[in-house]
């Protein structure tokens, strides 16, 4: 990729200031960080490192094993080493980076578990060394949902339990399930694909006790094709056999969940009737699957999408498992073996007499609690700390700023050649992350591009193009099913840090085609020179297809009509208005036999272009009929005989020029029409015939028979007078009323007329 190497080096390497240098550091070696890497390693370039906080890129993560090692890059990444600073030096242009390495397995811990254990045992029992290098460019792929929320401090006896207590995200392998009682905290996503688990092999648990905050909207998850066990069986084969298969079922998967957005994730009137239709569906769907007992505390009390829905295959169905118990009682007390529950609910509201949800106190044996509470989505990038160029934090700009933001979650002014992959507003309640990602990394690598080929020396969002965006992204955000009164992790006190407001339909398309004008990128001299040049370029092709196509016109290639494309012409210009009268004063149009300009259209633009194939009309005319125009009592505009007179404007001609330098007139004729209108009155109107014919241009000689292009202004009109009407007055509206009537009309027919010389002045 880089037109000059950009290697990995040791800079000073016998001096006391030696430092690695670089060219690309990736933070994180999750999903995002294993997409970078592949894209990087398919554009050719290999200098690169990910620094990985854990032991490992993670289970969850191990089908991306095989891609680490498709491409090559196992080797480029760093286990348990956390970045822990970023800062950029403004006079060398690179950002030094502070790693710190972890004992291994210590990065696996939350940061609150680490401190913990710094307090306990000290800074030796998690941190090893630290290290300090530089890379011109810097990639976040540290993602949202990293660092799990803690269960509340405010726990009477919470620090007295005896048992294991871990979050889902960061699972203790080692902790033995079996006839246990197990205690789940939350019932959002991972909750609710644990708990069904719990009570089968390997883990049979005694029993498990969820508590529920509040219900979520559950809906049915995507089936397998053929199965669960076939799908699973088979899958690899057959997509491996088949070419396209597996990406055309990802389609299939995408499509769905952007038809969502469509239906349900806009405040309208129309989303509102589509989410209430599918609310309907789904309470049915979980009164027919659980047991009565929860049907009142599983009925949420807002608008689904407002949180976070539950793809759910096995909880709902778990509930009429005896081992489990799903409770709204809060915990109120923690005892070594045991918790104590109530009294009083957290759904419904505790004030609702009528409900009939238990509120009454009780204590359940507990050797385990799992924390399936979610994670700290508003804390974007802790405990990363990233200073600019101007010396302030990133996390200091946000805060002033009002909240988490980037520029498509993935700039920041002040942070030059930084790039944030899955950053503020980028996550959707309706589609994949792994598609978000994707999107962001094709960005970053368009831009990473420009750098690594020796083209620019950074790459900075504009401020103005930053608040600008954000500004766009917190207005739209109200007007979506986020506002539909929840309480969701999506925002904190009004600031929505998390939800993307459009279709992922949308991001990918802003990912695809960026928008240049909205960077300070700071160009090399060979990068100013291919600029120039590829701009020169780009003239010189317009050039040469305008000239040619004169040429074309000249040498009279395509000198016979074609009467299809003609007429479609005709019919595109006319019926949509690039053809019309406009703008006229009262005092435009005077006299029975004056010919005045009408000023129409927008200026500067062609009335035919040259390369359309009109080189010769000869004597060709067509007809065609405008619509009636239908008599209103209560327009405005009538004139003053208190009837929209069309006849008055028998005899309009309008002359058109075109490219053979000829210019043909369009004479409209009056023939009177009846009819009846719908409720039965007589109806006023009257039908129009025109006709193009030929009339002669007395600068056709100086101009060698030829026009390439005609300026709007070409357009001209003669009126010829009628008695009724007072010295031939056209008003400004009748003028609009003509236009209109123009943009009405339709061709009927195409046909071959003499030549009719005009003689009129």
């Amino acid at each position: 990729m880089p037109s000059a190497p950009d290697t990995i080096r040791v800079v000073n390497g016998l001096e006391k200031s030696a430092y690695t240098y670089y060219p690309i550091l990736i933070v994180g070696a999750g999903e995002s960080g294993i997409a970078l890497a592949s894209r990087l390693r398919q554009e050719g370039f290999d200098q690169f490192r990910l620094f990985e906080r854990q032991a490992g890129i993670g289970e969850i993560y191990k089908y991306l094993e095989d891609t680490c090692e498709k491409f090559q890059f196992v080797d480029k990444i760093q286990v348990n080493t956390d970045v822990s600073e970023l800062r950029w030096l403004e006079t060398e242009q690179v950002w030094e980076a502070t790693l710190t390495h972890m004992v291994p397995g210590t990065g696996d811990l939350s940061a609150k578990e680490r401190n913990r254990r710094i307090t306990e045992k000290g800074k030796e029992s998690v941190y090893l060394r630290q290290e300090i290098v530089r890379a011109r460019i810097v990639c976040s792929c540290a993602g949202g949902l990293v660092e799990p929320n803690a269960w509340p401090s405010s726990i009477a006896g919470r620090d007295t339990f005896e048992g294991p207590v871990f979050h889902s995200a960061r699972w203790q392998h080692n902790v033995e399930l079996r006839d246990k009682n197990v205690i789940v905290i939350g019932t959002g996503c991972s909750a609710a694909q644990l708990v069904p688990r719990l009570t089968q092999e390997p883990y049979n648990v005694k029993s498990v006790t969820q508590i529920m905050r509040s219900p979520p909207w559950v809906v049915p998850a995507l089936e397998e094709p053929f199965g669960p066990e076939n799908y699973r069986k088979y899958s690899p084969m057959v997509f491996s056999m088949v070419p396209g298969l597996a990406a055309l079922l990802r389609f299939v998967c995408f499509a769905q969940g952007e038809s969502d957005w469509y239906r349900l994730f806009d405040d309208n009137s129309w989303n509102h009737r589509s989410r209430k239709k599918l609310e309907s569906q789904m309470i049915a769907r979980m009164k027919r699957m659980v047991p009565e007992k929860y049907h009142e505390m599983l009925t949420p009390d807002y608008s689904i999408g407002c949180k976070r829905r539950i793809f759910d295959k096995a909880w709902f169905q778990s509930l009429n498992d005896p081992k489990i118990e799903l409770t709204t009682k809060p915990i109120t007390k923690v005892s070594p073996y045991s918790i104590t529950i109530g009294p009083g609910r957290q759904y419904p509201d505790p004030s609702d007499t009528e409900s009939k949800v238990p509120t009454e106190e009780e204590t359940i044996p507990a050797d385990v609690i799992v924390l399936g509470n979610g994670f700290e989505v508003t804390t974007w990038l802790h405990p990363l700390r990233i200073r600019g160029k101007d010396g302030e934090y990133m996390q200091d700009v946000w805060d002033a700023r009002g909240g988490p933001q980037a520029y498509l979650g993935l700039a920041m002014d002040g942070f030059p050649n930084l790039f944030i992959i899955f950053g503020p507003n980028t996550a959707t309640g309706h589609s994949s992350v792994v598609l978000a990602s994707e999107n962001m990394v094709e960005y970053t690598i368009k831009v990473i591009k420009k750098i690594l080929h020796g083209d620019i020396t950074t790459a900075e969002i504009k401020k103005k193009s930053e608040v600008a965006w954000t500004k766009t992204v917190q207005e739209r955000l109200k007007g979506t099913v986020y506002n539909a009164g929840c309480h969701n992790w999506y925002q904190t006190d009004g600031w929505n840090a998390t939800g993307y407001p459009y279709s992922q339909i949308d991001f990918t398309f802003r990912c695809m085609f960026p928008k240049w004008s909205d960077w300070d990128l700071q160009y090399t001299r060979k990068g100013l020179i291919k600029k120039q040049t590829q701009r020169a370029l780009n003239i010189l092709l317009i050039a040469s297809i305008i000239i040619g196509a004169y040429s074309m016109r000249q040498q009279g290639i395509g000198a016979h009509i074609n009467v299809q494309r003609l007429k479609h012409f005709v019919q595109i210009y006319f019926k949509q208005g690039l053809i019309g009268i406009s703008g006229m004063s009262d005092d435009c149009v005077r006299g029975g036999s004056s010919r005045s300009s009408l000023s129409a259209l927008p200026e500067n633009r062609a009335l035919f272009a040259g390369h359309l194939d009109i080189e010769t009309l000869g004597g060709a005319g067509f007809a065609s009929q405008l619509r009636s125009a239908a008599y209103d009592e209560n327009d405005k505009d009538a004139t003053s005989h208190g009837a929209w007179d069309l006849s008055a404007y028998d005899g309009i001609e309008i002359d058109v020029a075109v490219a053979d330098g000829k210019v043909y007139t369009l004479v409209l004729k009056d023939e009177d029409s009846q009819g009846k209108r719908d409720d039965g009155r007589e109806r006023a109107g009257i039908s129009w015939e025109a006709e193009f014919r030929v009339a002669q241009d007395e600068n056709a000689g100086r101009r060698g028979g030829k026009i390439v292009w005609v300026p709007w202004n070409a357009l001209k009109a003669t009126y010829r007078g009628k008695e009724k009407r007072d010295a031939g007055h056209i008003r400004t509206s009748e003028i609009k009323r003509l236009g209109f009537m123009m943009r009405s009309m339709e061709i009927s027919d195409l046909k071959y007329d003499p030549y009719v010389p005009r003689n009129d002045p």
